[in-house]
């Protein structure tokens, strides 16, 4: 036993361990080493103690990397608790992010990933910590989907800021097993049900969902709509802003790229605009459609769903829709009058002509008896 003792810092814990001794951050740190303690694996032990004094020397021990297993490793980690770095984060973010999905994210962070999570030092947030976490969650797979974007960003800019190594949550998803779900989408009004809603609204209400059957935008986007956006002389209007209840009635970006747009105005939609004129034209806000009474811009489409269109819904006797579905209603007319599908396409703001052929394929024409006709006409040879 006597040349177990010739290095400084090491010593025989049991028949199968070494023990190292060394200080770090001012602290007696001991940690067991699984080996047995015979002379070649003590002179081993030392080198391993020489080299851990070394880089604690040169300031680049990693105490979890170097004893992963420790119960002392947690007090040395490096970086941030989680919920200190996700709140900095979200804040750097601001100036890049939308007030809605600031919001969002704000919402995603402090009501479930922080009281589940929060209290772990960043290099703890492991996959198999969330895999666990997750799966007591009860949403579907698409909220799983959202509450994951918001950690993985996070987790990536970590990683890029050095606080650590890896990022767990890199090309990793969780998804479970979901029953079918009900179809969902489009379910538009009729023309009978559009003018028995319109005749059951006020005159000085009628415009503005007049308005929306007939432009196909978004109840988002045609609140923030101002007189300015209107080109009267091409019959257009310039889509290029929104106002959601996110953004607490403040300007910003359409809801996608794809969204900054010029829609055609159709006659009817002229004449709602011409209408209107009389209610708000002069308004200093610059905005089209304001609150019938106070004359004051709307926070967003909640106010107009619950305090305009449900109560004139109830009084035309149609069966309730909410109001997003005057933007399907546009899509389903246009394309069931046979107008050409990547022009509906534009003028609704879609990503791609795809997703408009995906979600209003039952309205787009496919059974007259003359289609293909033309085509012959111009190109089959003649016998």
């Amino acid at each position: 036993m006597g040349k177990q003792t010739d290095f400084d810092g090491v010593r025989a814990a049991s028949s199968s361990t070494i023990e190292i001794d060394f200080y770090y951050q001012g602290a007696r740190c001991r940690e067991r080493i699984k080996l047995k303690p015979t002379p070649a694996n003590l002179k081993k032990a030392a080198r391993h103690r020489a080299a851990i004094l070394d880089s604690i020397e040169a300031d680049t021990f990693d105490y979890q990397v170097t004893f992963p297993r420790s119960k002392n490793a947690r007090k040395f980690l490096r970086g941030d608790r989680l919920d200190h770095y996700l709140r900095e984060w979200l804040n750097r973010k601001r100036p890049t992010l939308k007030a809605s999905t600031i919001k969002t994210y704000s919402k995603i962070i402090e009501q479930l990933i922080v009281p589940a999570l929060g209290d772990r030092m960043l290099p703890e947030v492991t996959r198999p910590a969330v895999r666990d976490w997750v799966a007591t969650l009860s949403c579907g797979n698409k909220r799983l989907g959202n509450i994951l974007t918001v950690l993985r960003g996070a987790l990536a800019d970590a990683m890029h800021d050095e606080l650590i190594h890896t990022n767990p949550l890199q090309g990793w998803h969780y998804r479970r097993q979901e029953k079918p779900k009900a179809a969902t989408g489009p379910d538009p009004f009729t023309r009978d049900e559009q003018a028995r809603i319109l005749m059951a609204m006020r005159d000085e209400v009628r415009p503005l969902f007049q308005f929306a059957f007939w432009t196909g935008l978004r109840p988002s986007e045609y609140i923030a709509l101002e007189w300015g956006d209107i080109d009267w002389e091409r019959k257009e209007v310039r889509v290029t802003k929104s106002s959601t209840a996110a953004a607490k009635g403040e300007i910003e970006d359409t809801k996608t790229a794809a969204g900054n747009r010029v829609v055609t105005l159709l006659p009817p939609a002229l004449e709602a605009l011409k209408r209107q004129r009389q209610y708000t034209l002069l308004h200093p806000s610059g905005r089209v459609f304001l609150w019938p009474k106070s004359q004051l811009p709307f926070k967003s489409d909640c106010d107009i769903r619950e305090k305009l269109w449900r109560p004139a819904v109830k009084r035309s006797g149609v069966r309730y829709r909410t109001a997003y579905q005057t933007r399907h209603t546009y899509g389903s007319m246009m394309l069931s009058a046979g107008e050409p599908l990547a022009w509906v396409s534009k003028q609704m703001g879609h990503r791609d002509v795809i997703f408009t052929a995906r979600t209003y394929a039952q309205w787009i024409p496919n059974a007259s008896p003359d289609l293909g006709l033309r085509a012959v006409e111009m190109f089959a040879q003649k016998s």
